[in-house]
């Protein structure tokens, strides 16, 4: 995991170097939250932009990443960045589908289920998602999706019948309505107490990456990862559009430079990351295979309600993204 940070600094501050001496000035100290385990390839990835932005700029931005939720839990790390209390931070935006149902436009179950179909949809939505994060006084850097979603139990499971009561960890809306409309039972928990929850019996299930399970050694408690792709959800680095509009061209320049390399990093150790991942989980003693025909056709029948439901949310908006994006994949 270490090869692709240093492929980042190496190609991004090639292509910044120029403005190093231009930045001047008083270094800006800036605090960077993050939701994830400091293992975790998204805040791997957030140091390595950092320290490309502190070279890149010659030093005039001093990124410190605060991984797991230290500085603020993944759920305000938005809101913190909106109000100036930090400058920068990376959130997954579908945990804010309250606020506006764009949001959520990467976890629509089965819309976009691989690496290049999650990149097209992302593409369609991104003008859209841009302009709602500038309406909130945010500026979008750079976004990474998460390896492919799947199912952890702590049992076998070979149905939806078969979730009836199971409490089930939830991030977002979609996690929520997916837990209803298998009988489970909901329960919001931050990342960073997924391994106390699971050890305590506060949650039972999830749906998430291997990459999440394998960070938090879920097999300590659970036995079964069932690879059901059911959707790729991106995080986001942004930025207060207060703070970028203060920051001078060739600064910004170089910040957009990591950013777009950090991008390309991002989705490379995502790929390489899913496979390790799920390695990982079988030697910790899980169960790891796709589901069943019964679990995925009852399953595709969630899915279908749930792009109905979120159709109907995100109105004109959300209709011309899946239209573009199912128009890209023709």
């Amino acid at each position: 995991m270490k090869t692709f940070t240093k492929l980042m600094a190496a190609t991004a501050l090639s292509a910044v170097a120029a403005t190093a001496a231009s930045a001047g000035g008083h270094a800006q100290k800036w605090d960077m939250p993050m939701a994830y385990s400091a293992t975790n390839f998204h805040s791997e990835n957030g140091v390595a932009f950092a320290d490309c932005v502190r070279e890149g700029t010659g030093g005039a931005i001093d990124i410190t990443v605060h991984a797991s939720g230290s500085l603020f839990k993944g759920a305000d790390i938005k809101r913190a960045i909106q109000t100036g209390q930090v400058p920068i931070g990376e959130r997954l935006l579908s945990g804010h589908q309250n606020e506006n149902a764009i949001f959520g436009f990467d976890s629509v179950p089965f819309l976009a289920t691989s690496y290049d179909a999650s990149a097209e949809l992302f593409a369609a939505a991104k003008p859209t998602l841009e302009g709602i994060l500038a309406d909130q006084n945010l500026t979008l850097l750079y976004s990474v999706p998460w390896p492919p979603q799947g199912l952890y139990f702590k049992k076998e499971v070979n149905s939806v019948a078969e979730m009836e009561g199971i409490k089930f960890r939830s991030y977002n809306n979609a996690t929520s309505r997916l837990a209803e409309l298998t009988g489970m039972q909901p329960v919001t928990i931050e990342a960073a107490e997924i391994s106390q929850a699971f050890a305590t019996g506060v949650a039972e299930s999830m749906v998430s990456s291997g990459a999440t399970g394998y960070d938090r050694k879920v097999w300590e408690s659970l036995t079964h990862f069932y690879e059901v792709d059911a959707w790729l959800p991106y995080n986001h680095v942004m930025v207060n559009s207060d703070v970028w509009g203060g920051l001078d061209a060739d600064t910004q320049g170089a910040m957009m430079a990591c950013a777009d390399t950090a991008a390309a990093a991002g989705l490379e150790a995502s790929i390489a990351y899913t496979e390790f991942t799920l390695n990982g989980l079988r030697e910790g003693g899980m169960t790891v295979g796709p589901a069943g025909d019964q679990l995925v056709d009852d399953l595709k029948e969630v899915g279908a309600t749930m792009t109905s439901e979120w159709l109907e949310a995100a109105g004109d908006d959300g209709a011309a993204i899946v239209d573009a994006f199912k128009a890209s994949m023709n």
